[in-house]
């Protein structure tokens, strides 16, 4: 496909996978630049998002906005939702827990929304949390910590793949190749500590011994002591679980020092930012994550196939450059609130988005099928993920 062509088409497409097309919508006004170019006479539904734009998340928080915005002006250009525009109120939390707090503060008291999609990290979800419950306003979270969901609040779902999914997946994947002593370094942050704590639980299960386990703290600029003791521990191999910038720090760190032990990870690390940062080090990286890296991992004759083809075209064509699982988190979580607003009869309120999001079913996204219910707000499972390898700067899928 030509880019001029992606542009016309998929930003099409995507408008009509996500609010489908609206009759009657009425004359046009001229709207901000959070409302899109195409409002509606209609009153617009208003959506939160609070993300990392600066910080150590901010090569997360920042692809996540874009393919909000992306998705925001295909529809608003299709006529909004049920005649609305959506509006949408951005927010960075600075890959802060106090600041998305008081982000989602600012978002429910001043601006009135529907609902909050963020944060971008593990730590900035949970500390969102008692505003939400205070005000009884549904959030989808981007982050990866399976506390989000675990800790089950009727008003908070989750859009990735959790650690108590992947951890298993990565660990068993280890084994198989006959990795079973494994040294550990994790971020003393949400994600890594969720992580940690799953790992060292999940080990014996899966035959792998922990032989060093070291951590570190976000924003660490130095990681050599970590790797010279995990060097003179002698692991089969290294398992590093952040989501952060450090992670090319590490990898950085361990050609420095000699070591040839392969480096396993999670999705937090499915980053160009990781590859880039980490140079030479990045080659041969292991790491477990959704399909939309290499798209014909999904079967090329499936619905899931068709929808990231059609977001990696219409991204691409706008951005110039090819989404990462991050801009897919944002999808789905944006696909995910407007699939149930377009559920709701009569006016619109956070109690019933509440409910249309829990009601949600078979939901084709991009990190996989939702399926969410009472008892789970996550709805993904271990099918939806995929083992990848760096190979020479790009992503490729390794052998399972």
């Amino acid at each position: 496909m030509s880019r001029s062509g992606a542009r016309w088409g998929a930003a099409l497409v995507v408008a009509a996978l996500l609010a489908g097309a609206v009759a009657g919508c009425g004359a046009k006004e001229g709207g901000g630049s959070d409302a899109g170019s195409g409002t509606t006479q209609k009153e617009p539904y208003r959506v939160g998002v609070v993300v990392s734009l600066t910080g150590t998340y901010a090569g997360l928080g920042i692809p996540e906005k874009k393919a909000i915005e992306l998705q925001r002006d295909a529809i608003n250009a299709n006529g909004g939702v049920n005649g609305h525009p959506i509006e949408v109120i951005f927010e960075d939390d600075a890959t802060d827990p106090a600041k998305a707090a008081a982000a989602a503060s600012k978002l429910i008291e001043q601006d009135g929304v529907l609902a909050i999609i963020g944060a971008t990290g593990t730590a900035q979800t949970m500390a969102m949390r008692a505003e939400v419950q205070r005000a009884g306003v549904p959030q989808v979270s981007m982050a990866g910590g399976s506390v989000i969901t675990d800790q089950l609040d009727p008003l908070v779902f989750q859009t990735p793949w959790p650690n108590r999914i992947v951890v298993p997946f990565v660990l068993k994947a280890m084994a198989r190749k006959g990795l079973t002593k494994v040294a550990v370094i994790s971020d003393s942050g949400g994600y890594g500590k969720d992580g940690h704590a799953i790992i060292v639980k999940e080990a014996p299960a899966a035959g792998v011994t922990i032989v060093a386990d070291e951590t570190f703290n976000p924003g660490d600029t130095d990681m050599s002591s970590q790797l010279t003791k995990i060097r003179a521990a002698k692991p089969d191999a290294v398992l590093m679980w952040n989501a952060g910038k450090e992670a090319a720090l590490i990898a950085k760190g361990m050609k420095q020092l000699g070591m040839t032990q392969p480096l396993f990870g999670g999705p937090g690390n499915g980053r160009k930012e990781f590859i880039q940062g980490a140079g030479d080090g990045a080659e041969g990286f292991r790491f477990a994550a959704g399909k939309i890296l290499v798209p014909s991992a999904y079967g090329t004759d499936t619905e899931a196939y068709k929808v990231a083809t059609e977001f990696i075209d219409s991204y691409t064509a706008k951005y110039g450059e090819s989404p990462d699982i991050f801009a897919g988190h944002a999808y789905d979580a944006f696909l995910i609130v407007v699939d149930a607003l377009k559920r709701i009869e009569g006016d619109a309120t956070p109690a019933k988005l509440r409910d249309a999001i829990e009601q949600t079913k078979g939901l084709v996204g991009v990190g996989g099928t939702f399926t969410y219910s009472p008892q789970d707000h996550n709805g993904l499972t271990e099918s939806e993920l995929v083992l990848y390898r760096v190979e020479n700067g790009a992503w490729v899928l390794d052998e399972q």
